[in-house]
């Protein structure tokens, strides 16, 4: 086998990432042993494979062509899919993805953690399955990716020409962005403001940053809208102060779209290509956006995070409370606790909530969520959690807590911060991951301190995408 051979091979099952895993004789042993990782191939297919890695134990291929298709291949109702990265599984039958989602996390916790004998709860599935995001990061670039129908039209000199566009980086590209004018993530609302922007900084002759050059000024736009109020943000991210343009951008976005409630620029000086700002503007409304989770009310700047998905949030949420089963009496730490809220929705049913996060930042907009929702009771405190945090309980004479709840990056936890949480020994743990595979890493050095794991249960917050989130409980043995 060499990288770029072409092999017939059959999915036999879906695997973590979302690739689908087929299995092939290799000499000299002749046996069925050998896997090969394909990526956007599903359980089901016949199809021919192009090798693109070669390893010891396994390889790994992209789809060349589909030769039987597995009967839960469905027509992606993008026309962009396949080339975006935003969406990976958008011609996967959505009950196949959350089944397999499912599929794939007990499989995570059985065989790479070990849990034979595994509690795990149904997947909670997304009622939306487009326009679910409240939060959408296009790219702007002067060098448009051109798409194989355009290539195929002769329009090969035109590759590099230099022009706005305005939309989502083809994976692994990083200085060319494909210009799309719709995306079934956000909104309606989202692709006419979209295009809008492209058309009026195209009509300006407005210039593009180069990554290249690190010159010119249109880098990000950044739309964040509400699902349970009015509100709706559009955040244009530049290099540089231009008031006229801002006004000019602002006062004809507003008209054209009286459902936009504020407008603001970041102000992005760095060479790196981040969306956020080394400070912002505000052009129009208060800089903020109001979004509700439950019967609490979250404030949103430009740069703060919040769930991206909203609805889903608050069954991820709502699982992770039943986990709790609080009768009011009971302590409780929220660690990465961010914009504080989870430590807000959980806090009426608790004695005291103490929210520990790494960002000043998160821990500025906790605090003011607090206050806009009157949770006296919960209060925040910021922590470096890749370093010792007993020695900030013990400073700010914190009492143990009986339970803690842990939402984590995608990295997991730092072994010392597990480390101190066993030393303040809750009788609970409730870890909500958006990655199994470090949550179940972590959850093993647990259970090897005297926690058991009860059970656990995914939740789908990004349909169409390889990722989930799951819900675990521990308790102290």
């Amino acid at each position: 086998m060499n990288k770029g051979d072409i092999l017939e091979l059959e999915i036999e099952k879906y695997a973590f990432e979302g690739k689908g895993v087929s299995k092939i004789n290799r000499e000299p042993a002749g046996e069925k042993n050998y896997v090969v990782f394909v990526h956007g191939g599903y359980p089901g297919d016949k199809l021919l494979g192009r090798i693109i890695k070669i390893k010891k134990n396994y390889a790994e291929a992209v789809v060349e062509r589909i030769i039987q298709p597995s009967k839960n291949r469905i027509n992606a109702r993008c026309r962009f899919f396949g080339i975006c990265g935003g969406c990976t599984q958008q011609d996967l039958d959505y009950n196949a993805q959350i089944k397999f989602k499912e599929k794939q996390v007990e499989e995570i916790f059985t065989k790479l953690g070990g849990f034979k004998e595994l509690a795990a709860e149904p997947i909670i599935h997304s009622e939306n399955i487009f326009f679910y995001r409240n939060k959408m990061e296009f790219s702007f670039a002067n060098r448009r990716w051109r798409t194989k129908v355009e290539l195929d039209q002769d329009l090969q000199d035109l590759q590099d020409e230099e022009e706005i566009a305005l939309g989502l980086h083809v994976p692994n590209i990083y200085d060319k962005v494909l210009d799309i004018d719709e995306c079934f993530l956000q909104s309606e609302l989202s692709n006419n403001i979209l295009n809008f922007t492209r058309n009026f900084f195209k009509e300006k002759k407005t210039s593009v940053y180069s990554i290249r050059t690190h010159s010119g000024y249109l880098r990000n736009l950044v739309i964040r809208m509400s699902f349970r109020t009015n509100d709706l943000m559009v955040n244009l991210v530049a290099s540089e102060d231009n008031d006229p343009l801002m006004n000019q951008y602002t006062e004809t976005l507003i008209k054209r779209f009286p459902a936009v409630t504020t407008v603001v620029n970041n102000i992005n000086l760095k060479k790196a290509a981040v969306a956020v700002g080394d400070y912002e503007k505000i052009y129009y409304g208060s800089g903020y956006i109001y979004d509700c989770i439950g019967n609490y009310k979250f404030r949103i700047s430009a740069n703060s995070f919040f769930q991206t998905n909203t609805l889903q949030a608050e069954k991820l949420y709502q699982t992770a409370l039943d986990y709790t089963e609080l009768t009011g009496k009971e302590t409780v730490y929220d660690l990465y606790s961010g914009a504080g809220t989870i430590s807000i929705f959980i806090s009426r049913h608790a004695k005291e909530v103490y929210g520990f996060e790494n960002a000043e930042a998160a821990v500025k907009d906790a605090e003011e969520n607090k206050r806009l929702n009157g949770t006296d009771n919960v209060h925040f405190i910021s922590a470096d959690l890749y370093k010792p945090f007993l020695p900030k309980i013990q400073l700010n004479d914190l009492p143990f807590p009986d339970t803690v709840i842990l939402d984590p990056p995608r990295s997991g936890m730092h072994k010392t911060t597990v480390e101190d949480i066993i030393k303040i020994s809750p009788e609970k743990i409730i870890y909500v991951s958006c990655n199994p595979a470090t949550q179940v890493r972590d959850i093993k050095l647990f259970t090897e301190s005297g926690y058991n794991l009860s059970k656990i249960r995914p939740v789908d917050m990004f349909p169409h995408t390889n990722h989930i989130e799951n819900v675990a409980l521990l308790l102290k043995g």
